[in-house]
């Protein structure tokens, strides 16, 4: 036995005779999009589009849904994952641990057990890939992996960044053909951007495109200072899209760093805050959309999806919806790049300009307006469906220049401070837009953030999550709720839905939220990390 494979400790039961597909292969996940029975990428396809075609639980009937079990995961930790699903078999993580569960059921077919090889930077784990019966995620102490589907044994691991540049993984791999396509986050921790692909045979690095420039690439000469590229930030944390006719991977760029101070990196400051199109077979720059230029206020770019097909003024467009923590929704045309429509989607003020040594209020603050779960989009109505954090901030600039190194430490690399306003005044909304046009056509207010994950389905149903801790569906064409069920914790990581038996199931994540969530509202509370299963009663 090789001594690494001791760091991955597994836990089987399973039934006896029990059988699961090798998949998903790429031809079913190029199609995805009509996948009316899996769930494979944690936005369900590469479009982004967390919609599914199932159409089984309906306004009249969805009152009788039921909770049919639950799985609680064994660590307290961010309950912020986002499921895949396959032939059946749901697939999570929490910082340490992975999962297969029975979808109809909750009962586990393989746990598998991280067990740090290197300091940990930052604990929270936002979902693993799936592929030819291959399981791949990421690690807080910067490693890439992958387990065998069927059993949860560690097949490869690489270290692909190193804690001590201030790097962890958070966000969930793509996958497509035989690359996997990831990067760390760690602006928060002087980290430099970057996203890569690595095979998903053996985890050999295949190309690396540096989402912050390194001296002397195209973009370095928007920083001013070439010493601030060091730590730029530009770091990735959430779900990326896929272009399959154009071979094309969209990357969401986070903020720049340090996050207030920008006095030595004058200039837009290439590629944060913007979707990146790189060539998806060798990593090349095809284009790109920088959303916020010049950032300082933590507005990271999170969600470069849905893509969707649309008719403006007679011609077939494909667009993509770009949102992100500074509260607007832009659709930029896929081909051309003009911006369509921008509409906000929560609460906006002193959304630009430059930050001084005094506080400024500023709307959203630096957990919002739209965190780790994307948008869901309907083909039926036409509609997006976006949720948001409305939670306010003062700001400030630091009056000099924070020291990368010390600041690594406290993972505090922000060049200033904030103050968030009271826990009270926080909320959320779920608005739906027009998807031609960004018309609000309704809006649903919550009465704390709504960070959790939303989904639409053929049957004409929003299904999303509360913080307060509330499983919801709602009526996608009006807003009305039709359904209410309490989870026991708050709820903000993923939700799928998909069928099994012939039967339409819906899972939710909740549990722990971490982060300044806890910190700044800490009576939130949350136990260990849940997915809590839901179907019609029999």
């Amino acid at each position: 036995m090789r001594v690494e494979s001791l760091a991955c400790v597994v836990v089987l039961s399973i039934t006896t005779g029990a059988a699961y597909a090798a998949g998903p292969t790429q031809a079913e996940l190029n199609d995805a999009v009509n996948d009316g029975t899996n769930w494979p990428y944690v936005d369900h396809d590469y479009h982004g589009q967390r919609y599914t075609p199932l159409n089984q639980l309906t306004a009249k009937n969805v009152a009788d849904l039921v909770d049919i079990c639950s799985f609680h995961f064994p660590e307290k930790a961010p309950a912020q994952t986002a499921p895949t699903v396959y032939d059946g078999i749901l697939y999570a993580t929490t910082a340490h641990y992975t999962v297969a569960l029975d979808g109809a059921n909750c009962k586990v077919v393989w746990q598998s057990e991280w067990k740090p090889r290197d300091q940990e930077t930052f604990v929270t784990q936002r979902g693993a890939a799936i592929k030819d019966n291959k399981v791949v995620r990421g690690t807080a102490d910067g490693y890439l992996l992958a387990l065998d589907g069927n059993n949860g044994k560690e097949l490869w691991s690489r270290q692909i960044a190193k804690p001590g540049d201030g790097y962890f993984m958070s966000m969930p791999p793509l996958i497509y053909d035989d690359l996997v396509l990831v990067g760390p986050a760690g602006a928060e921790f002087a980290g430099k951007g970057w996203v890569g692909a690595f095979r998903l045979s053996d985890g050999e690095p295949v190309w690396k495109f540096n989402t912050v420039p390194d001296p002397g690439e195209p973009g370095a000469e928007t920083w001013g200072d070439p010493n601030t590229l060091k730590h730029g930030g530009g770091n990735l944390w959430t779900p990326m899209s896929l272009d399959v006719e154009k071979s094309l991977l969209h990357v969401p760029v986070g903020n720049p760093a340090p996050d207030f101070y920008d006095k030595n990196r004058t200039g837009t400051n290439l590629y944060t805050g913007a979707i990146v199109a790189l060539d998806v077979r060798t990593g090349r720059l095809a284009w790109y959309y920088q959303a916020v230029p010049h950032d300082v206020r933590d507005y990271d770019l999170t969600h470069v999806g849905p893509v969707f097909a649309t008719t403006v003024d007679g011609r077939q467009l494909t667009v993509i919806a770009l949102t992100g923590k500074d509260g607007l929704m832009r659709v930029l045309d896929r081909d051309t790049r003009n911006v369509l429509y921008s509409v906000p989607f929560t609460t906006r003020e002193n959304t630009t300009g430059p930050i001084g040594t005094s506080f400024t209020h500023v709307c959203p603050g630096v957990l919002g307006g739209h965190e780790w779960n994307g948008a869901a989009y309907s083909p039926r109505l036409s509609a997006l469906f976006v949720p948001a954090t409305d939670w306010c901030n003062q700001i400030r600039s630091a009056a000099q220049p924070p020291d990368p190194q010390a600041e690594k430490k406290r993972g505090h690399f922000f060049g200033g401070d904030f103050e968030f306003d009271p826990w009270a005044k926080a909320q959320g909304w779920l608005t739906a837009f027009d998807a031609t046009t960004g018309a609000t056509r309704w809006r649903h207010r919550s009465d704390k953030p709504m960070i959790g994950g939303v989904a639409v389905t053929g049957g004409d149903l929003v299904l999303t999550s509360e913080i307060t801790g509330d499983f919801l569906v709602l009526d996608a064409s009006d807003g009305k709720v039709l359904y209410k069920h309490n989870l026991g914790g708050p709820a903000a990581g993923g939700l799928v839905s998909y069928a099994s038996g012939g039967k339409q199931y819906v899972a939710v994540v909740s549990g722990f939220v971490g982060g300044f969530y806890n910190l700044m509202a800490p009576e939130i509370g949350g136990g260990n990390p849940t997915i809590t299963v839901f179907a019609l009663k029999p």
